[in-house]
């Protein structure tokens, strides 16, 4: 049966099919989005709380917790982690990457209403959710600033005309604002006149929420006319609250503007951001899960110009930082890269034909092929990314392969006299099942890369389909199109006409042939010393594999450093300001800095007030000399220079599988029932860590040393004041904790009022002195401490005046947690890591391994990798799995297409000696064995195996048809498939070479996997082209002493009848 007779008997009808597949592809291609990786969706789901003014410990107990029972109640959930400090609770959940995020976030919701009415009564807002993709930052980053405006309103504007706005455009999928400076009016109260006026904070609070409401009121329907009821009950400015009567005293009003300072400024006075070195609003924008990054980019500077038009003169919008930058110039060097191959791989094949119409034939089939693909990469919703393109850089030297061996195949026949249609009819039918076998062999080598676990599974699974497609494309390209145009285009060209270029070409070919011929006699004239050297080739793969120093996912330069910054944990907001400040100053003046956006305060990412974030823009790469990570040891350097701050960075990758912020790039948990077990031997793991060679940036987010000061309230006398313990929380509150009492609502925007004391009064525990609290009960007598009395009766039930706050209770300084982490409701603490140059991830896990043994941890204090770390552990532990299933997989289908289950095993002989090449170029280079590179040894193993199957095919062939024996047979074949053996490995070699050459934005992603596979080429032809007909020979006399054996025994039990 010869597959491919009708269509080259049918040249019209198959070149329709081509153009068609052509014309499907190119407008797949054009509806394609673009994005650095696949999209992952990673399923995370975070849950934030917001309290101003509540300890670390109260949002623990009375936020985190019962938010916790809630959550951690919910199916498909593996793990929660939450911190809760001043003010903030925030809940991470992270669910099996089977589960749908819509489900997860229907359950979510379901949990936050079954808590709510554990939750605090007086919350400002409910807990509210995001759906999180850790693997997404944002793709545009904005600074709004203005000379001339206060930032309020600028990001008053932000609000109203700009986030809005960004919002409605396609693809953008959140818009967030840092600086913290929505407005607000606060009310700064004076403690002391309050007090002479027999008054308290609740007083006002109460004031407040009872002069500013905006309710219904109905309305009237008349006769002949409706009239709806409005009414002047909300109040908006601070003049208005400032006008608001508190009371009357001996005939005259007291106006609140008469005790208290009325203004209007942020709602938290206690977070900050700067654009360089400019307050600003910081507008940062993520798109939708699938959007094209580049699409959604252009769409968002489009827009930026009517944006500006529509601020106020004096209000300034700049772009701070683009992730397409990188992006696209990573795009267009792997694009430039597939064209390259391209161009590399036709020239190899011109190099061995020497014929342009047969060099055109099989060069017809890589676009052909590549571009079909693109049709089911739209199907199958994939994008442009480094990894796909990556994919189709790769499969330019397998597409080509096919065509080449047909080509080849019917060139020869050709040369033995046969005409073109008959050479193509009888050369396809010959080669077709050899065709068939190369195809399914090497897409069966890509079918465990489908069934990878955890997000790597998901990354890699769009590159393996799009290969896997690619091949699949060419292999029918290969039995249509090419056979078609040899018959139609190809002639044979007798020597005395061929030009002498193709004449010295054909004798430098013959040469190689001959000496191969020569060697290879040798070679099988001493088959044990060869099998020996196999042997020996085993072995070495698995000292290097043992040897060479493993990664996770190669560390980019995306352009863009992400840092977190430290300081001491008494430090103040006004203090934290000045050195974040400083140590931005110090940053923009490195020659490779473009620009950075600078926080602080507590909100969804940074967890405590002693903390901040920076991230760094660097220049693009042809504006700087040094790589990010050079830039990040320079930054460290210079950073020492600002005292009382320390600056940790890492350069921002495309992928990250982190759902928690730190300072460093690497994370593991320690947990225990106990916390202080944890404050115990974690500053010991640290402190043993920072002692090792592997590690720098060792840091851990245990904070137990911040300045508490501790109200020690003494009951029995606050009883007799009639005061309770509510009674002073509430106090408290409203002095310091910048209390939400009310809300002004306007049409475009809703915007709160603050009660707090003056800011003198919020500097120094001495402020308690200033606190005063009613006297609202019976008293049994009158006390010097109380500031004012109205009556000198012994028993009286009303009010008789206020009391200090220090009166009844004791104040005590003393050290407390500024932020608690727990981990699957235990609790945590989070220590983070670096590693130095020349050591490995692997290396690390066995230093912190180390470590943990020398310290005798106890055995309740559990430690778990995070993020990166632990996705590194879960594949490590199942690459050889991996690589054992590809071998299984190629087995299978290799017996099933030979029916033996001996030439399979000669086939996967070949494999060792290009896993010896792909190691040894890794090491050479300094390169670890990083998932990309495992992903380019499960190629080799699908691209080695083909100089096998060429040699056995036509040798079981000999023997079968030419009753030629075992070595006669494989020596005709090894000469016979020297050349479409050299050319599609060649092919091949040439095809990653763009790769393994690979410089620019995303070159840390190509180079590994350019690496192995031309390492793994250049050794396993020079040992294949040998050791496999010598192992086809040993399997060979193994199953002829198997067969006589059978024999033997069916002739005595012949003769046993």
């Amino acid at each position: 049966m010869n597959p491919s007779r009708l269509f080259i008997q049918r040249p019209v009808a198959t070149i329709l099919l081509m153009v068609g597949v052509l014309i499907a592809g190119i407008f797949s291609y054009r509806f394609l989005s673009t994005s650095a990786l696949p999209q992952v969706d990673y399923p995370t789901i975070q849950v934030t709380t917001l309290y101003p003014g509540a300890s670390p410990d109260v949002m623990a107990s009375s936020v985190t917790s019962p938010l916790e029972r809630q959550l951690g109640q919910m199916a498909g959930l593996s793990q929660m982690t939450s911190t809760s400090s001043s003010g903030s609770s925030i809940v991470t959940l992270k669910f099996s990457l089977d589960l749908s995020l819509d489900v997860a976030e229907q359950e979510v919701q379901a949990a936050i209403n079954a808590a709510n009415n554990l939750l605090p009564s007086d919350l400002p807002n409910p807990p509210t959710y995001k759906k999180v993709n850790p693997a997404d930052t944002a793709v545009i980053t904005l600074a709004v600033s203005s000379d001339t405006l206060p930032l309020t309103q600028v990001q008053d504007l932000v609000n109203t005309r700009v986030a809005l706005k960004l919002s409605q455009i396609n693809g953008v999928g959140m818009v967030t604002l840092a600086g913290g400076h929505q407005p607000a009016i606060r009310v700064q109260m004076d403690p002391k006149a309050l007090a002479a006026h027999k008054l308290s904070l609740e007083d006002v609070n109460t004031l407040i929420s009872n002069s500013n409401v905006n309710g219904s009121k109905g309305g009237f329907d008349g006769k002949y006319h409706s009239v709806t009821i409005d009414a002047n009950d909300q109040l908006r400015t601070a003049d208005e609250y400032g006008n608001l009567i508190i009371t009357y005293q001996n005939g005259a009003a007291l106006r609140l503007k008469d005790i208290a300072h009325i203004e209007q400024g942020p709602e938290n006075s206690f977070q900050s951001a700067w654009a360089n070195n400019s307050p600003a609003i910081v507008v940062s924008v993520q798109r939708q899960p699938g959007a094209n990054v580049i699409q959604v980019v252009d769409s968002i500077k489009a827009q930026l110009p009517k944006l500006q038009a529509a601020l106020p003169d004096g209000v300034k919008m700049s772009i701070l930082s683009d992730r397409t930058q990188t992006i696209r110039a990573s795009i267009s060097d792997v694009q430039f890269e597939l064209m390259l191959s391209v161009a590399l791989v036709v020239m190899v094949t011109f190099l061995f034909l020497r014929n342009v119409a047969a060099t055109l034939i099989p060069s017809v089939a890589v676009p052909l092929s590549l571009i079909g693909t693109f049709g089911v990469m739209y199907l199958a919703d994939f994008s442009l990314n480094n990894l796909s393109l990556m994919a189709l850089t790769i499969a330019t030297g397998f597409v080509i392969d096919d065509a080449i061996v047909v080509v080849e195949n019917i060139s020869r026949r050709l040369e033995e006299g046969e005409t073109p249609m008959q050479a193509a009819l009888k050369g396809s039918q010959q080669i077709g099942f050899t065709i068939i076998s190369l195809t399914f062999s090497l897409i069966a080598v890509l079918i465990p890369l489908l069934f990878m676990g955890d997000v790597v599974g998901r990354l890699f699974r769009e590159f393996a389909i799009t290969l896997a497609v690619s091949i699949l494309v060419s292999m029918v390209v290969s039995l249509t199109l090419t056979p078609m145009l040899c018959a139609y285009l190809l002639q044979h060209i007798p020597p005395e006409k061929q030009s002498r270029f193709s004449r010295k070409g054909g004798e430098v070919f013959d040469k190689l042939v001959r000496g191969y011929d020569r060697l290879l006699t040798v070679v099988l004239n001493h088959q044990k010393l060869t099998l020996l050297v196999a042997l020996a080739t085993f072995a070495l793969t698995a000292l290097l594999y043992i040897a060479i120093p493993k990664g996770f996912f190669p560390t980019q330069d995306t352009g863009l450093i992400q840092g977190v910054t430290v300081a001491s944990q008494d430090v103040s907001f006004s203090e934290m300001s000045k050195r974040q400040q400083a140590l931005a100053q110090v940053i923009l003046q490195n020659p490779s800095v473009e620009s950075l956006s600078s926080t602080i305060g507590i909100d969804g990412s940074n967890t405590s007030l002693n903390s901040g974030r920076i991230q760094i823009n660097l220049k693009s790469f042809d504006d700087r000399d040094d790589k990010a990570d050079v830039v990040i040891k320079q930054l460290q350097q210079a950073a020492v220079q600002v005292a009382g701050i320390q600056l940790y960075l890492q350069p921002a990758q495309d992928l990250t599988v982190n759902d928690q912020v730190s300072p460093s790039q690497y994370q593991f948990t320690l947990d225990d029932a106990d916390s202080e077990n944890l404050v115990s031997w974690t500053p010991k793991m640290v402190a043993a860590l920072q002692q090792r060679p592997e590690f720098n940036g060792v840091v851990s987010n245990l904070q137990d040393q911040g300045r508490v000061a501790y109200v020690e309230l003494n009951r029995d006398k606050a009883a007799r004041y009639g005061i309770t313990a509510a009674d002073v929380d509430t106090a408290l509150y409203n002095s310091f904790g910048q209390r939400l009492v009310s809300t002004i609502f306007t049409q475009a925007n809703q915007y709160r009022v603050v009660l707090e004391v003056a800011p003198q009064y919020q500097q120094s525990p001495a402020s308690f002195d200033d606190v005063y609290l009613p006297v609202t009960s019976s008293s049994t007598s009158s006390s010097d401490d109380s500031s004012t009395s109205s009556s000198s009766s012994d028993d009286t039930s009303t009010t008789t005046g206020m009391v200090k706050l220090t009166s009844i209770a004791t104040i005590h300084q003393r050290t407390g947690s500024l932020m608690h982490m727990r981990l699957n409701q235990f609790p945590a603490v989070m220590v983070s890591f670096n590693l130095n140059s020349g050591y490995s991830l692997e290396d690390g896990q066995k230093a912190i391994a180390e470590v943990t043994q020398q310290l005798n941890l106890p055995s309740s204090i559990t430690l778990r990798y995070q993020g990166e770390t632990s996705a590194f552990q879960s594949a490590t532990g199942n690459t050889l799995w991996l690589i054992l299933a590809a071998l299984i997989t190629m087995y299978v289908v290799l017996g099933i297409l030979y029916e033996s289950f001996i030439h399979p095993v000669t086939i996967l002989s070949t494999l060792p000696s290009a896993a010896v090449g792909a190691l040894l170029t890794l090491l050479l280079a300094g390169s670890e064995f990083s998932l990309i590179a495992l992903i380019g040894v499960i190629l080799l193993i699908g691209i080695v195996k083909k100089n096998a199957i060429m040699m056995i095919d036509f040798a079981l062939e000999a023997e079968n048809k030419q009753h030629m024996s075992a070595r006669e047979a494989i020596h005709q074949a090894c000469l016979l498939r020297f050349r479409p053996i050299l050319m599609t490995t060649m092919a091949a070699l040439l095809g990653a070479l763009p790769l393994m050459l690979a410089s620019g934005s995303g070159a840390e992603l190509r180079q590994p996997l350019g690496l192995v596979i031309v390492g793994g080429l250049i050794v396993s032809q020079v040992l294949t082209l040998f050791s496999t007909p010598v192992i086809y020979l040993w399997f060979d006399g193994i199953a002829q002493r198997g067969k006589r054996y059978m024999q033997r025994k069916q002739q005595q039990a012949r003769g046993d009848r």
